[in-house]
């Protein structure tokens, strides 16, 4: 996708806080957190959204969780609790077509989120 941004990034055409990465996916800081902790987990092959996954996408699906999961206890959040974000399409959220979860962090999580 020539005008994503999270590709760009993914291609190192933007420069990103890359806190983790691998052949599959890329972390990232946030560059307006919502949380002391803000990090946004994307995968490098563009997916726009949720909804547009399909039975291929499940193992990537699946290793971004236990990403997530690496990340809460490396960073020593994973036993006070996170929260973790997928937003998908416009109604909820989402600013940025390309999937991307937020992983956040370092403060106590409110219920309803809004």
């Amino acid at each position: 996708m020539n005008d994503c941004l999270f590709c760009k990034i993914v291609a190192g055409e933007i420069p990103a806080k890359i806190v983790y990465e691998d052949e599959q996916v890329i972390a990232f800081e946030d560059i307006n957190p919502q949380a002391p902790e803000h990090l946004l987990i994307i995968p490098r092959r563009h997916i726009a959204c949720l909804a547009d996954a399909k039975p291929e996408d499940a193992a990537l699906l699946g290793h971004i969780q236990y990403v997530i999961a690496e990340l809460s206890r490396s960073r020593k959040f994973a036993e006070p609790g996170f929260r973790v974000v997928n937003n998908c399409n416009a109604d909820g959220g989402q600013e940025v077509g390309h999937i991307h979860y937020h992983l956040l962090a370092g403060r106590k999580m409110e219920w309803p989120p809004g």
